[in-house]
């Protein structure tokens, strides 16, 4: 498994905001997601994914009472929606993904995991926490995460083949993850992901009547343009990353411009 655990590493630890991994034994074209049926679905992140970790961390978290999860499962499962995650639609087919920290869950582990946690960052919190920025919420970050996948398949996989057999037909998402890192740097807040100039939450805090500080729809034009700077660096990291590793599909998920196009 030392093989497999370091491509895991070196697929996983990128400073990411949206990375979606299919591994698959040989390389595929770009319709075959369109059509690709998926046994398994295995998610790192964090709020945007997190399908009841933080609440095993925290039970008297909001995520664990209404409304939180009401409009679909009628009771809070911790999920930091009152409905369904971007991971919920993804799983079709594929029953919901348990939480890791669930153990009662793991049993049914056969189709995926989540690993995600709400509130969760990139960087180490020990990391964060030399340039004083603390995270009070949770130390699960990615490197935590990265520990569980690498515990969870040393503990059902038997060898590498036998890992790569459970794997070739399994996908792999990692992120939207990052978000909070940037967040802690901006303010006390978490405003999120994607175009983060847009967001309510940052409009609030960071209201401004300079029009040459805002773009389209009143959106805060430095926020934005540090969302597409760290994507275009993360597209960058990608390439490099497909060269290195030219059997591993990467697609990358393109939140930003979805985003924008549901604001618009």
């Amino acid at each position: 498994m030392a093989n497999t655990n370091a491509v895991f590493s070196l697929l996983f630890t990128l400073t990411s905001f949206f990375i979606l991994l299919l591994l698959l034994p040989h390389c595929i074209d770009a319709h075959s997601l369109e059509v690709s049926m998926f046994d398994a679905i295995y998610q790192l992140g964090d709020s945007i994914s997190d399908t009841g970790n933080f609440i095993h961390e925290d039970p008297a978290s909001p995520f664990a009472r209404l409304p939180h999860g009401e409009t679909f499962f009628n009771n809070a499962t911790g999920r930091c929606s009152n409905g369904l995650l971007m991971i919920d639609y993804f799983a079709a087919g594929v029953p919901f993904l348990p939480p890791y920290l669930d153990q009662d869950a793991l049993v049914f582990s056969g189709h995926g995991q989540n690993f995600a946690v709400a509130c969760s960052t990139t960087l180490p919190t020990e990391v964060l926490a030399k340039k004083n920025i603390l995270n009070s919420d949770t130390r699960r970050s990615l490197n935590v995460q990265l520990d569980w996948v690498s515990t969870y398949f040393n503990g059902i996989c038997h060898n590498i083949d036998d890992c790569a057999e459970k794997l070739k037909t399994a996908l792999f998402m990692v992120g939207e993850i990052g978000g909070n890192d940037i967040a802690m740097h901006f303010s006390s807040v978490v405003p999120g992901n994607f175009p983060i100039g847009c967001l309510p939450i940052s409009l609030t805090l960071f209201k401004t009547n300079n029009s040459a500080a805002c773009v389209e729809f009143h959106c805060l034009r430095g926020m934005n343009n540090f969302s597409t700077y760290h994507n275009d660096q993360l597209r960058r990291a990608l390439e490099d990353l497909r060269k290195e590793h030219p059997n591993v599909v990467i697609v990358y998920g393109n939140y930003y411009n979805a985003f924008q196009w549901v604001y618009h």
